[in-house]
């Protein structure tokens, strides 16, 4: 199927052929009426014959330059110039000629501006000359000769009126559709390159998904597996210090066993995706809690968890982000700190929940070395506090201690309450009082948050420039 511009492009073809053998054919058609019906004042045929000539010569000479005037606009001119000359004197001849002379119309209309006023014109005057028989030759015959001039000028005018306004219009109308055209040629072009930007940007994605996979697992990893493998050697060590106690050796070897079945259960976890097992159990103070407690009995030092705040229940990016955080830390107080003292600190505040861990150990580099992995932990540390769009604060001094605060947005999972009926006041005002519920349900934990201030001063470090970066720190929170 053609497109619109093809089919004007084959129009102006049409055109441009009509008007090359239209001037062949009127003429023609002229010189067999002047020769088989010859006019009243017809000149010879000799003279009729020989203008013919030079007619069909001027046509084949000059028919090519029937092109558009916005392509050859001088040469058009002058071809029909020359034509309308040899139309009069043809006229002047044998009058009919005049269908000749009509020729005159449709070439003008290929020109531009006035000059197509001034073809009509001359091909009207030439035409009405035909029409009337030749020229003038008395008064109420160029009365008559007028009135056809005018006849025709005022006919060809409208028409040529027409023609002239369907020609701007079709002129505009192939600009306009050489604009579709091009503007279609860059759209295609832009979708071409939307499309290798596509491919781009999906590789990218790619790219970037598989990265973002490897660096989950590696802290993943670094969380479950190293830590486990860390606190196994150490308990294996200890447990060969201690072989010839029987009560010891087998407390560590006990401790180590427990370490390799939770680091192969948080592995497994770790590849499907799975949060830690812990959370699945539990609420997060509760489970920082039993972090605590455990880490404190397997490596001997004394250490406390206190939580402010209401206690809401929080995104499991949050949760798990928070308890990753406590476990590496508590791992870098073991390993590198050697601290009598820990202090864990977990407030519930209405825009964010901050973790803060202080020690009294050496602090300075020793406090910040990681894990004896390169420094990998504190990177996995950071890594997750930023990937939920919270901030990591670590402040130490050499033999100071080192304090390490996380603070995370409050993202919280609102629960809907249990209904009750509302014929029992007495159960609704049990349910509406949480801190109530918690010290009746939960009586040891509920204590140790109850009194914050006996927690605090318990895990407070001992050393008083460990004391002053753990209040730095919670301020800083």
């Amino acid at each position: 199927m053609q497109t619109e511009a093809e089919r004007w492009d084959a129009w102006r073809r049409h055109e441009n052929t009509a008007n090359r053998v239209i001037p062949y054919a009127t003429l023609g058609i002229s010189t067999l009426l002047a020769l088989v019906v010859p006019a009243p004042g017809q000149q010879p045929a000799a003279l009729l014959l020989g203008v013919c000539a030079v007619a069909v010569g001027w046509c084949a000479w000059l028919g090519r330059s029937v092109v558009t005037a916005a392509e050859r606009p001088g040469r058009m001119t002058g071809y029909l110039t020359g034509l309308l000359v040899l139309a009069a004197v043809l006229v002047l001849v044998s009058p009919w000629y005049g269908f000749f002379a009509w020729t005159g119309y449709p070439l003008s209309f290929s020109l531009r501006g006035r000059r197509i006023i001034a073809g009509v014109a001359a091909t009207a005057v030439i035409s009405a000359t035909a029409q009337g028989g030749g020229l003038p030759d008395s008064a109420q015959h160029l009365l008559l000769w007028a009135l056809v001039v005018l006849f025709n000028l005022v006919l060809a005018g409208a028409v040529g009126w027409f023609g002239v306004v369907n020609a701007r219009q079709s002129e505009g109308r192939k600009v306009m559709i050489d604009e579709l055209a091009e503007a279609n040629g860059r759209l295609e072009a832009a979708l071409r390159e939307n499309e290798g930007l596509h491919a781009q940007l999906l590789t990218q994605a790619r790219e970037a998904g598989v990265l973002d996979e490897r660096q989950r697992l590696a802290r993943e990893i670094h969380d479950t597996i190293a830590q486990g493998l860390a606190g196994i050697i150490t308990q294996l060590e200890a447990a060969e210090q201690t072989r010839d106690r029987r009560g010891e050796w087998q407390r560590h070897v006990d401790t180590a066993l427990d370490l390799a079945r939770e680091s192969l259960t948080e592995a497994r976890r770790s590849v499907r995706a799975i949060g830690p097992a812990q959370l699945d159990q539990g609420r997060l103070p509760e489970v920082l809690a039993d972090l605590v407690e455990q880490w404190s009995a397997r490596h001997g030092v004394p250490a406390r968890i206190t939580t402010t705040g209401t206690v809401q229940p929080m995104h499991p990016e949050i949760e798990v982000t928070l308890l990753r955080t406590a476990q590496e830390a508590l791992t870098n107080v073991a390993k590198h700190a050697g601290a009598t003292r820990v202090g864990l600190t977990l407030s519930y505040m209405p825009d964010q929940v901050t973790l803060d861990v202080r020690d009294d150990g050496r602090g300075g580099a020793a406090g910040t070395a990681g894990n004896g992995d390169g420094g990998f932990g504190l990177v996995a540390m950071r890594q997750r506090i930023d990937r939920v769009a919270g901030r990591l604060e670590i402040e130490s001094e050499p033999g100071g201690g080192t304090a390490i605060s996380a603070s995370v947005p409050a993202l919280a999972i609102s629960i809907p309450e249990p209904a009750h009926p509302t014929s029992d006041p007495e159960p609704a005002h049990a349910v509406s009082d949480p801190a109530h519920a918690a010290s009746v349900a939960e009586p040891a934990h509920a204590a140790s948050v109850a009194e914050p201030a006996h927690a605090a001063s318990a895990a407070e470090p001992a050393h008083p420039a460990s004391a002053a970066v753990a209040t730095g720190a919670g301020g800083a929170a």
